[in-house]
């Protein structure tokens, strides 16, 4: 394998191209209305809660509390902001991916096809097969939960012992671990364990993470965080076919 780095980010407009071809877009469309349903909700949500919040704040009997709001709100609010909705939609991307996890192994796969052309070794599409994979894609998806939550805690816990610098840290590690999340279906459909993946992913840091912060930058915009999902997948599977499929 290869050592050289490489840049991620075109892999977004590839996974956008990839997604209207024939062969891939009837494969689109499960996961892109499982997008459009949590998402809408997390925006729903967010919102929400930093209106209920900021009243609060407002409201509170601490004196120290009202003045910073209407004093150092331009410093503070936006970092809350950021804060907020990176983890929010996080948090929602991640359940969307879960919840659609067997049919973004289907696109995964769709990509794989397209991408290798007559080399790809395809086996005949059974419901059967499909339906037996879930409890497997189900394990697959508790692992990768079972490697963020520790590390996402300790992120978190930098809020209180590092302030204003915490929310680029947690950025920067969603941002890694959006491109673990996705770079690891085209893995998983080759039957490569999760250890094994997160070892070939660090051999070459930059291009996922330049692919995931991209991501986590796009799934913080309205309307274009709908089309996310299947555009992450089909794109990751085209980094993962270019630079570790071998």
């Amino acid at each position: 394998m290869q050592t050289t780095s490489f840049s991620g980010a075109q892999y977004l407009s590839k996974g956008f191209s990839l997604i209207w071809q024939p062969g891939i877009r009837r494969f689109v469309f499960i996961p892109l209305l499982i997008n459009l349903v949590l998402l809408s909700i997390a925006t729903v949500y967010a919102f929400n809660w930093l209106s209920d919040w900021y009243d609060s704040l407002q409201q509170s009997e601490w004196a120290i509390v009202q003045w910073s709001v209407e004093y150092l709100g331009w410093l503070i609010w936006p970092v809350i902001i950021i804060a907020v909705f990176v983890t929010v939609f996080f948090v929602f991307a991640f359940l969307a991916n879960w919840v659609a996890a067997p049919f973004n192994g289907l696109l995964s796969e769709a990509v794989e096809r397209h991408l290798a052309g007559k080399n790809f070794q395809e086996e005949a599409f059974s419901w059967k097969r499909f339906f037996a994979d879930i409890p497997r894609l189900m394990g697959r998806e508790w692992r990768k939960l079972a490697y963020y939550l520790p590390r996402a805690l300790g992120c978190l816990l930098l809020f209180f012992v590092i302030g204003p610098v915490a929310p680029i840290i947690w950025f920067i590690f969603n941002a890694w671990m959006t491109a673990i999340q996705y770079i690891d279906y085209p893995m998983d459909n080759r039957r490569i364990s999760f250890d094994e993946t997160l070892a070939v992913i660090r051999q070459r840091k930059s291009g996922p993470f330049t692919f995931g912060a991209i991501i986590m930058f796009i799934t913080m915009v309205p309307v274009l965080n709908i089309l996310i999902m299947p555009v992450a997948v089909a794109g990751a599977t085209n980094l993962w076919f270019d630079h570790y499929r071998e």
